[in-house]
């Protein structure tokens, strides 16, 4: 049965993908990962594979071994090998490519700017959860009927688009600070802004333009009416499960397969 996770489809019929790495195990076998190296490990496979790409001087249109092989080889999970890949698209080196591969696009991509310490989009993801689910419940507490009005002006733009777009991004941000704002803590709502700040960064936009669509638009903005359900109704339980649901659902669909160009 087939991984429905894996980044490499058994589907060759994509005519942009001209060659494939003819020895993967060359790569797979070269690549290793070091618990000493300070950078963060998306980075550490990031830099590697990079490095691969130049001194082999694969070719455009190269398509990489399969995001599970990836995993296996370094021994790591295969989200930190999602986040190296998305981390060498956001530079040029790749394409990720929805039903035919990771192809590399050139050997030279553009150059970081100084050490890269950012953490990747499923550590944000998964801070959030903690975070933002306690801000939830205390402002199932603490809420205004302002604050309530904030979060419904901002779901209400968010119903307004049909999928991700930056207007949705902002009135997804709008509706998440109306909750920090809520729980009365400002040492809060300043943690959660320099989450928000990771969240609209590079790297996790890149991941997340993988995963848009209506159907995935429509659901969270379902999600996001729940939390607001359980936050007026002043149940800081159904609170603090609301934005943990919501946060987990996030991973979940950023960890799932990548989707297809064409797909809805």
């Amino acid at each position: 049965m087939k991984d429905s996770a894996s980044i490499t489809s058994e589907d060759d019929s994509d005519p942009r993908v001209r060659d494939v790495l003819t020895r993967p195990e060359e790569l797979l076998t070269t690549l290793t990962v070091d618990p000493a190296d300070p950078r963060r490990l998306y980075r550490q496979i990031a830099d590697q594979l990079a490095q691969f790409i130049a001194l082999k001087r694969l070719p455009p249109g190269t398509r990489l071994p399969a995001e599970r092989d990836l995993a296996e080889a370094l021994g790591v999970s295969r989200p930190s090998v999602r986040e190296a890949l998305i981390a060498l698209e956001v530079e040029g080196r790749v394409e990720v490519r929805g039903g035919s591969g990771v192809v590399v696009l050139g050997q030279n991509g553009k150059p970081r700017a100084g050490q890269d310490v950012s953490p990747g989009p499923f550590d944000v993801i998964r801070a959030r959860w903690i975070i933002e689910s306690e801000a939830a419940a205390l402002a199932a507490t603490n809420a205004t009927p302002q604050h309530l009005q904030q979060m419904k002006l901002a779901l209400m733009d968010m119903r307004s688009e049909r999928t991700h777009s930056p207007k949705a991004t902002a009135a997804d941000q709008r509706f998440h600070f109306a909750i920090a704002q809520a729980s009365n803590n400002v040492a809060l709502l300043l943690v959660i802004k320099q989450l928000w700040d990771m969240r609209t960064g590079d790297l996790y936009m890149q991941l997340e333009s993988h995963f848009t669509g209506e159907d995935i638009w429509a659901k969270a903005s379902e999600e996001h009416s729940a939390l607001m359900d359980a936050i007026a109704s002043r149940d800081a339980d159904a609170a603090r499960e609301a934005m943990r649901r919501h946060m987990k659902n996030a991973e979940v669909r950023f960890a799932s397969g990548w989707r297809s160009p064409t797909s809805e």
